[in-house]
């Protein structure tokens, strides 16, 4: 069977893309074959056009119809940013109409080594090209190797695979679920409530949005699953009353909170969590769905705490921008799980496992962890420099590349006015923080320009502010 060989300096066009049928011919379109390949076979007797004719027969819509367009066709859950991008390399973006940004949002979180990693796109090619998707009733060697990579790189013994954060937090709930009855088989109502914080995300299905603080995530869809305590993040006095034996479950916390506003939970909040949990036979979670996988200068980011959880969530960077989840766990709660707990048809997938192997290789490296750790020292303190002495800036917080900007305004307006200079960044908490999550891979000179675009974008916070 004919091979394909893609040019990993070829842009990879939308999957949409791919394949056009028009009547009984096929063209594929958006990847180049070398000369020396054999051409690949879409449908008998149908060669490759280059990526340019192709695009250019095929009419690609401009940003103002796609926004059209979008609006007739999905369901309006989005208030997107009036932007159609359309290719990348590292911390670079391109919309539609050639306008180039650099990216500070990196998918929120998940493109860690930027766009278009050539070790990454090596990995889905390959993997594309011999086995893509088998379920879960059957094994692959990339979802056991991933495995052994997590465990190998973590406090963890096993790893349950998911689709996306959300779910590995569903799968989180479950299983600290089933460890309490399992543990207390005699208890006629084993502990199952749980304890969360303020300015908490988890996710947007119906248990983890039940963990999440924000009321306006929750309201339109209430009653979520209840048994679910708020406490002020990070005050150990008002936790106390609250984790209790034979009550709680389990308590979810994420050491750095990402949607929340780029709050750093304290060593000592931490180290009480977990005497806490022990004491009251409950369950400790972290979520590093958003702060997890190298952001902060460390692997995980509780690591820099010294504290270790029972049960992780993972998802965002993982798989480098393809959707994976994972829940990482101690044999002492993965021995409760039996056959047919929970279960996943996509998650795990030998394609998605092929590309997290590929990006947790490159993170897991000690030299690409220390320029993290570096770049993050540089960004917050140019931050600090040129933007701290703001009348608008009441801090500059967070750890590695997880930064953000808390202003006494909206971060709105200075968003938008970034992004018509050529910078994505996004918002945080309640809309007041300016929230930096770029490619790990960005450059000290990327940082600078990204600062001095913060900078000159500054002066719209006074304008709003008077009108």
């Amino acid at each position: 069977m004919t091979s394909l060989h893609a040019s990993l300096k070829t842009p990879i066009f939308p999957p949409t893309n791919l394949l056009r049928r028009q009547g009984r011919e096929c063209s594929l379109v958006g990847i180049k074959v070398r000369k020396s390949s054999p051409t690949p076979i879409a449908c008998l007797g149908v060669g490759v056009e280059a990526p340019d004719s192709a695009a250019e027969k095929l009419g690609i819509p401009k940003s103002k119809e796609v926004m059209e367009a979008e609006a007739k066709v999905l369901v309006g859950t989005y208030a997107r940013a009036p932007v159609v991008l359309e290719s990348g390399n590292g911390c670079k973006l391109v919309d539609v109409e050639g306008r180039e940004y650099l990216d500070m949002s990196s998918g929120i979180a998940v493109n860690a080594l930027g766009h278009g990693d050539e070790d990454w796109l090596r990995a889905v090619v390959q993997k594309a090209a011999t086995l893509t998707h088998v379920s879960n009733i059957y094994y692959s060697i990339p979802q056991v190797e991933l495995a052994k990579s997590l465990v190998a790189s973590s406090f963890a013994d096993r790893v349950f695979f998911t689709n996306s954060g959300t779910e590995a937090n569903e799968a989180a709930i479950k299983f600290a679920r089933k460890f309490q009855r399992h543990s207390h088989p005699d208890t006629k109502e084993p502990a199952t409530e749980f304890v969360s914080f303020t300015n908490s995300f988890h996710g947007r299905t119906m248990g983890a949005l039940a963990l999440t603080s924000k009321e306006n995530y929750r309201t339109p869809f209430q009653p979520v699953m209840p048994g679910v305590t708020f406490v002020e993040y990070g005050n150990i006095e008002a936790t106390k009353e609250l984790i209790r034996p034979g009550k709680t479950a389990a308590v979810f916390v994420e050491p750095i909170q990402g949607e929340g506003g780029i709050y750093s939970a304290t060593k000592e909040f931490l180290q009480f969590l977990r005497r806490a949990c022990d004491d009251a036979g409950a369950l400790l979670v972290f979520d590093e769905v958003q702060c997890g996988l190298g952001r902060t200068g460390y692997l995980w980011a509780h690591e820099a705490y010294g504290v270790f959880p029972d049960m992780m969530t993972l998802a965002k960077p993982l798989a480098g921008g393809l959707p994976i989840g994972a829940v990482l766990l101690t044999e002492r709660v993965a021995s409760s799980i039996a056959y047919g707990d929970h279960g996943s048809t996509f998650a795990g997938s030998p394609l998605v496992c092929s590309a997290a192997l590929a990006v947790l290789e490159k993170i897991w490296n000690p030299n690409f962890l220390s320029s993290v750790s570096r770049k993050g020292l540089y960004l917050k303190d140019i931050l600090e420099k040129k933007l701290g002495k703001n009348p608008h800036v009441k801090d500059i917080r967070g750890l590695g590349l997880i930064m953000g900007i808390e202003l006494d305004v909206s971060a709105s307006p200075l968003v938008d006015a970034c992004r018509n200079a050529g910078l994505l960044v996004l918002t945080a908490g309640k809309g007041n923080v300016v929230r930096l999550v770029p490619p790990l891979i960005i450059t000290e000179q990327e940082l600078d320009r990204a600062t001095e675009i913060l900078c000159q974008a500054l002066p719209i916070l006074d304008e709003n502010s008077s009108n």
